[in-house]
């Protein structure tokens, strides 16, 4: 019996590269603070042993993207060039980049545009009515996706069986007073969120914000990203989002369906 030909894009055991995998989980906890770190921290924080992480953050400081003062480390500019490669290639940031500056134009609030990663929702692009990123969330930032209403939206695309697994798996804390975790309230919220096709959430991530959030499909209607609209507690009540920003979110949503592939 002739054994079938491994295709060249199928990953294979030895294929792993675990100091790879090493040195980008070392990266990532940067994210996790705001100033630098000593190396005792960045090992605890990426679970790694001193001495691995001693020699990946000199691998990372040679090749230019972690800089150090022989006591502190942080992460250079060049680590930008790994997100601007992302954003560059990723046809839905060009093809709703536009989409969402019209949004934010027409209700003048800011307009996000998110993806799951996991059980968070990553934002990566948005749009502000005066082009001044002063509030709102930044590129890159990410927040639980079951008390969001870009999450709720995204987690939507999942079957029922699916998403109860996925809902009594995931890490559930509350971020404010407000914010559901009880895995069949959260079910039944995001099941009749897929009816009505959107999505609403008051107060649950973050204490004075609300936010309304509708699905982004594909060509094929699969959904691909959800599209949202923010705004504080005092500004906008949940009856006009729902009334002045839920047709504007659906309207533009709809007209790149068919340019996404």
């Amino acid at each position: 019996m002739v054994k079938p030909k491994r295709s060249e894009s199928e990953p294979r055991t030895t294929d792993f590269v675990e100091s790879l995998d090493r040195g980008l989980r070392l990266l990532q906890v940067f994210g996790e603070r705001s100033s630098p770190m000593r190396l005792s921290e960045i090992a605890a924080l990426a679970g790694l042993p001193r001495a691995t992480a001693r020699r990946i953050l000199f691998t990372l400081q040679h090749g230019g993207y972690v800089s150090s003062d022989g006591k502190l480390f942080a992460p250079t500019p060049r680590v930008l060039t790994l997100a601007v490669a992302y954003l560059r290639s990723n046809q839905m940031v060009a093809v709703l980049q536009p989409v969402l500056d019209k949004i934010a134009s027409a209700a003048h609030e800011i307009s996000s545009l998110a993806v799951l990663d996991g059980d968070e929702v990553v934002f990566i692009a948005r749009g502000s009515p005066t082009r001044i990123f002063t509030g709102g969330v930044d590129i890159g930032y990410r927040l639980p996706a079951f008390c969001t209403a870009v999450g709720r939206v995204l987690l939507g695309r999942l079957g029922d069986a699916e998403l109860r697994a996925r809902l009594s798996a995931m890490k559930r804390e509350a971020l404010t007073p407000q914010t559901v975790t009880d895995p069949k309230r959260l079910l039944s919220a995001i099941t009749a969120d897929r009816g009505r096709g959107y999505s609403l959430v008051d107060r649950e991530a973050e204490p004075h914000f609300r936010s309304i959030a509708v699905p982004v499909k594909r060509y094929d209607g699969i959904i691909v990203a959800a599209i949202n609209i923010g705004t504080h507690v005092d500004r906008i009540s949940t009856d006009e989002m729902q009334e002045r920003f839920l047709p504007l979110l659906r309207e533009q949503a709809g007209k790149v369906m068919a340019t996404l592939l």
